[in-house]
């Protein structure tokens, strides 16, 4: 194993169906670092978490990468990402923002994941790549590498990163919702329950009141479209 990939291992290993240790999001049609810094900023200052790993995508945007010592259930991962999204680019159109994991919209009922970082995009040849703080900036509206990133490099870059103690997530995530305030997602994903499969999921996601809208529109039209799917002959 490489040096690469023990880091990317030890940061954003897969898990097990229905739980996550990677929460990716991403800024894109334009790329805009600028919005995405005060997100960066705003997890360490605000939130008392670790930086998260900066990349560009190698294609059309920006992403931050948190990495969690623990799993959870894809149900929080959400969550946390659309509380992110509120409080830091609540002007931002959603269509600008990936969240992932998240919903598949080409494949109904199924999750998406953040694809490995670095690789080359086959339709652009461009790179993905994690890139020091201070490199965003140059890029612009461009977020890509036209080579392919020194792996000694990309791996030196994620030796720094810091994994999120359960403890931290549990305050980071207080921190993003009012006092007292507590959503039937985080009750139905409590710790030590069985993992959820993306059909339940979606369908707790699009029953829970207190969850934003825009997360409950997106379930109901995946688990709508895999209804239809099912009902073709």
């Amino acid at each position: 194993m490489s040096r690469l990939d023990a880091e990317r291992q030890r940061l954003f290993a897969d898990t097990t169906a229905g739980h996550t240790r990677t929460l990716v999001l991403g800024l894109a049609r334009p790329a805009d670092w600028t919005l995405l810094h005060q997100v960066w900023q705003g997890v360490q200052a605000d939130l008392e978490l670790p930086a998260p790993a900066i990349a560009v995508d190698g294609n059309e945007s920006y992403q931050l990468w948190l990495s969690l010592a623990q799993p959870v259930s894809l149900a929080q991962a959400q969550d946390f990402l659309e509380q992110l999204r509120l409080r830091y680019l609540p002007e931002v159109a959603s269509s600008r923002i990936h969240m992932l994991p998240g919903a598949d919209p080409s494949s109904p009922g199924l999750v998406r994941s953040a694809a490995a970082v670095p690789a080359r995009q086959e339709t652009t040849g461009n790179w993905s790549a994690f890139v020091s703080p201070d490199l965003p900036a140059v890029f612009g509206e461009d977020p890509w590498l036209d080579t392919a990133p020194g792996l000694d490099q990309q791996a030196d870059l994620l030796s720094r990163q810091k994994c999120i103690s359960a403890d931290a997530w549990e305050h980071a995530r207080r921190c993003l919702r009012p006092a007292g305030h507590t959503t039937s997602l985080q009750q139905t994903e409590a710790p030590g329950t069985a993992p959820m499969e993306p059909r339940a999921f979606l369908h707790a996601v699009m029953n829970d009141t207190a969850a934003p809208l825009a997360l409950r529109i997106e379930a109901a039209r995946a688990l709508l479209s895999a209804g239809e799917r099912a009902r073709t002959p």
